[in-house]
C-alpha cells in the first residue's frame, strides 16, 4: 500500500453509549387530528432528517397525530426495556437489527401482522414476526480517491488492524450500524477474535466519530483517509456534491466487511394504539416509502416490487454478505461494554 499522510484527528464527544438519560424527547409533529387527544409516539433510531419527512407525510395522510422521540437505537431500545410496562412508546423505529431484536429478546414487542411480514423477503424480519424491515444498507470502506489507490485498498476488513492502516480509518464505535457489526464478529467468530480485531484497531488510534456522515464529510475532506460505514453516505454525499472524492469499497462476497444491515420498525408490546401502530408500519413498506428511502437516502429497498435508485449498483451485483439478523439482538450489551473495553470509546 503506498504510503498514506496522517490526518488530523477528530475524537467522539459522545456520552457512554449505555447511557439512556442523554435521550432528548423530539418535537411532536404537525398533523390533522384523527379525534381526540391521542398522539402515536415513535422512538426513533433513526435522525430527524432521515425518517421526519415519511412521519410527516403519514401523518397528513392519515390524521394521526404523532410524537416523535429521537436518539441512538441502543440507547432508546434500552430506554423502553427500562420503562417496561409504563413506556409510552407506541412504535420503535431503529437504525440498527440488533437494538429491535434485543426488545424482541426481552419480549417488548408484539408480534405484526403476517401481511407486513410477507412484503419483504425472508431474513429480513424476524421469524416471530417481532419485528420487520424497512430498508437494506452494506458496510462499505469509504475512501478518497485523491488520497487512496483503491488497489492499495485489503480485501478483508480484518485486514485494517495491520500497521499500514494505523490510523488511517475513521470509525464510529458508538453508532448502531457500527455495534451490529461487531456482533456480526462475535457471532461469526467469536468473542476471542472480535475483541482482538477491536484492540488491533485501538491500538493504531484510529479517528473517532459520532456517526456516519460526520466520516463521510471528514474523508471528502481529506482530514482522513477512509472509514468504515453503511454504503449510502458516500451516495448522499456525492449528490449533494458530485465532485467530492468519495468512493466505496466494497469487500468481497462472504466477508464481515460487506455485512447486509436493515432498519427495521417494531410494534410495542405496551401500546394501546395497536391499529395506528400498525398501519404507520405497513405505511413505512408502501411504495410511497419505499420510493422514499430508495431515491432519497439512497438504501436499498426491500418491500417486493419496489425499485432501486438507478444510482446504485444493482442489489444483486454488489458485494455483500447475509448474516442472521436475529442473532445480533441478545448481544447488543455484551457488544457495547467490549467497544467500550476496547479503549475506542
Amino acid at each position: 500500500m503506498a504510503s498514506l499522510p496522517v490526518m488530523a484527528r477528530r475524537r467522539s464527544v459522545a456520552g457512554a453509549v449505555l447511557t439512556v438519560a442523554v435521550v432528548a424527547a423530539g418535537p411532536a409533529l404537525a398533523a390533522c387530528s384523527s379525534g381526540g387527544d391521542d398522539r402515536l409516539v415513535v422512538y426513533s433510531g433513526r435522525t430527524s432528517n432521515l425518517i421526519d419527512p415519511l412521519l410527516n407525510d403519514f401523518a397528513d395522510q392519515s390524521g394521526i397525530s404523532i410524537t416523535v422521540r429521537y436518539g441512538e437505537s441502543a440507547d432508546l431500545a434500552l430506554l423502553i426495556d427500562e420503562e417496561g410496562d409504563r413506556t409510552p412508546a407506541d412504535v420503535f423505529i431503529s437504525q440498527s437489527p440488533g437494538a429491535v431484536g434485543y426488545l424482541d429478546a426481552a419480549g417488548r414487542l408484539a408480534p405484526l401482522d403476517d401481511e407486513l411480514i410477507a412484503v419483504v423477503p425472508e431474513g429480513d424480519a424476524a421469524d416471530n414476526a417481532g419485528w420487520v424491515g424497512l430498508s437494506g444498507r452494506v458496510r462499505t470502506l469509504v475512501y478518497n480517491s485523491e488520497l487512496v489507490d483503491e488497489a492499495d485498498l485489503p480485501d478483508s476488513v480484518l485486514d485494517l488492524t495491520a500497521a499500514e492502516y494505523a490510523g488511517q480509518v475513521a470509525l464510529a464505535p458508538t453508532n448502531g450500524s457500527f455495534q451490529d457489526f461487531v456482533t456480526v464478529l462475535r457471532d461469526q467468530l467469536g468473542d476471542e477474535e472480535a475483541a482482538a480485531w477491536l484492540d488491533g484497531m485501538a491500538a493504531g488510534d484510529p479517528p473517532t466519530f459520532d456517526n456516519n456522515t460526520a466520516i463521510v464529510e471528514a474523508v471528502g475532506r481529506g482530514e482522513v483517509p477512509m472509514g468504515l460505514v453503511n454504503h449510502y453516505y458516500a451516495f448522499r454525499a456525492k449528490a449533494e456534491n458530485p465532485d467530492l472524492p468519495v468512493e466505496n469499497h466494497y469487500f468481497p462476497d462472504g466477508d464481515l466487511g460487506s455485512t447486509l444491515l436493515v432498519t427495521a420498525a417494531s410494534e410495542i408490546a405496551e401500546t394501546d394504539m395497536p391499529d395506528e401502530a400498525s398501519e404507520l408500519i405497513e405505511f413505512l413498506l408502501s411504495p410511497e416509502a419505499q420510493r422514499y428511502f430508495s431515491e432519497e437516502t439512497f438504501e436499498y429497498p426491500l418491500a417486493d416490487g419496489a425499485e432501486v435508485n438507478s444510482v446504485l449498483p444493482p442489489f444483486e451485483e454488489i458485494s455483500k454478505t447475509r448474516v442472521d439478523l436475529e442473532e445480533l439482538g441478545g448481544g447488543l450489551e455484551a457488544t457495547t461494554a467490549m467497544i467500550d473495553e476496547s479503549g475506542l470509546t
